[in-house]
């Protein structure tokens, strides 16, 4: 069962699947995380199995026969033909390859999956209105929300902070664009676009039309990604990186603090995980709280070369808080108001379960050149500031980096680190490529012709323009 951490009372899964964020405002989580008793026969299993273990464990509603016909469908080598995940180690550190799927991001591992469990849950509360996906995205969202989607006939709205997104990221989302399906870009930064959705899905309602989310406030986003902690685990056992019952350690790029609290779910279930690190960019208010206890938003915001956490507002710290405030929802929503009144609040003397850090703009460009003549590895600046961080920490042991997207979605980023010429962006991928001896994604190189025909929106017209598409899909 599910419980809002506002207060709101239970839901089964596919409830809480279907609405997304709870009638009190609040996010859905499992009213329990049971610990696992994981041994080293799981060493035998691999990605698809281990998912089974998971999804089994929180989709309490979902038949044996439903849960494995979804994760055979979303995990296929059409959509993942390198595997969903792949796992790559340099002396004491490893790096978590999350970008194998449909569009180059970690998004995919989870949003080849949502689609599915949306439609199975639709159909179980025998829900005939018609479904519309609004989502907000600071990149990668967008376009995997509309990937995963494409093949249903639930409609997705996508809203993304104009020109603070690359120029393949807005190419993707428009190439997977259909009848009723629509990419907004909005003037502001990702937070106007989430705080736009909020409110929608706050005051909007509807006989006709039942509204649904795809950021990771929706928990079937959230499930999918505890998987590939487990994965990274057995596989540096399997590898004999590390012996079994080692523990080992994660350095998450975060944003929106989704990624980084199914790490934290993992670890509470029992694996093995010592320390969890969460790796900002110039953008740092996670590191400052879990430095000081003082969440503020009040502060400059920057758009930076790792634009998928270019966010003050992290929506799935509030699931965090409940596990905090022991479980009170009273107590979250005091700090929930506190932040939408006073742009803070305080949470003190807390023995957090993250380190925080961040990177800074120079130190990301040097963690790129960095890991490149290191190891050989091209990684994404995303990535970049998880590998900072992780040289800053000094964690001891062995410490695994989640590797969010692939190195291409970025490519302005390598201008002055390799010399690349003033050739458009998809030449300069193949420059890239050539130069650092990188493949890229054959997937890729056939965005270079989308056209991209914007909808451009200003912050206080959004909503009534999006109440007025909702109303005609």
């Amino acid at each position: 069962m599910y419980i809002s951490t506002r207060g709101f009372g239970e839901v089964s899964a596919s409830r809480a699947i279907i609405e997304g964020l709870a009638k009190d405002g609040g996010l859905y989580l499992p009213k329990e995380i049971k610990k696992l008793d994981i041994s080293d026969a799981w060493l035998k299993y691999n990605y698809k199995d281990l998912a089974n273990i998971i999804f089994k464990e929180f989709l309490d509603d979902f038949t044996d026969i439903e849960i494995k016909e979804v994760i055979d469908k979303a995990y296929s080598s059409s959509n993942f033909p390198k595997g969903v995940v792949t796992l790559d180690s340099y002396k004491d550190v490893s790096f978590l390859s999350l970008y194998n799927g449909p569009t180059f991001a970690f998004k995919d591992v989870a949003l080849t999956v949502l689609p599915l469990l949306m439609e199975i849950s639709l159909k179980k509360n025998k829900n005939t209105k018609k479904t519309v996906i609004l989502t907000a995205t600071s990149g990668d969202t967008g376009s995997a929300a509309m990937s995963g989607f494409s093949s249903t006939d639930i409609k997705t709205i996508v809203l993304y902070p104009n020109n603070g997104v690359s120029r393949l990221q807005e190419a993707q989302m428009h190439s997977f664009m259909h009848d009723g399906s629509y990419a907004i870009a909005i003037n502001g930064n990702f937070d106007d676009c989430q705080r736009i959705v909020k409110e929608i899905f706050k005051n909007v309602k509807s006989d006709k039309v039942n509204l649904a989310s795809a950021n990771s406030i929706n928990i079937g986003r959230l499930i999918p990604q505890i998987v590939y902690y487990f994965y990274a685990y057995f596989e540096l056992v399997r590898s004999k990186k590390i012996s079994f019952k080692d523990k080992i350690n994660f350095v998450v790029p975060t944003g929106n603090f989704g990624n980084i609290l199914a790490c934290y779910i993992a670890k509470r279930m029992g694996l093995y995980i010592d320390k969890i690190v969460c790796a900002s960019n110039k953008n740092n208010v996670l590191t400052d709280f879990f430095n000081s206890g003082v969440y503020n938003k009040n502060r400059s915001f920057y758009k930076t070369i790792s634009p998928s956490m270019d966010i003050l507002v992290s929506s799935n710290l509030e699931r965090y808080l409940y596990y905090k405030c022991q479980e009170d929802p009273t107590k979250v929503c005091y700090l929930m108001d506190k932040l939408n009144k006073d742009g803070l609040y305080e949470l003190k003397g807390e023995d957090f379960d993250f380190i925080g850090e961040f990177s800074g703009e120079e130190e990301t460009m040097d963690a790129i050149r960095e890991c490149f003549n290191e190891n050989k590895r091209l990684i994404d600046p995303h990535t970049a500031v998880a590998y900072n961080v992780y040289r800053k920490t000094q964690l001891g042991s062995h410490t695994v980096i989640a590797s969010t997207a692939s190195p291409f979605k970025f490519v302005s980023v390598y201008d002055k680190i390799f010399d690349l010429s003033d050739a458009g962006e998809f030449n300069k991928m193949k420059e890239l490529s050539k130069k650092t001896d990188t493949l890229i994604d054959e997937r890729i190189l056939k965005l270079e012709n989308v056209k991209v025909n914007k909808i451009v929106l200003e912050k206080d017209e959004a909503i009534n323009k999006i109440k007025e598409i909702v109303g005609i899909l």
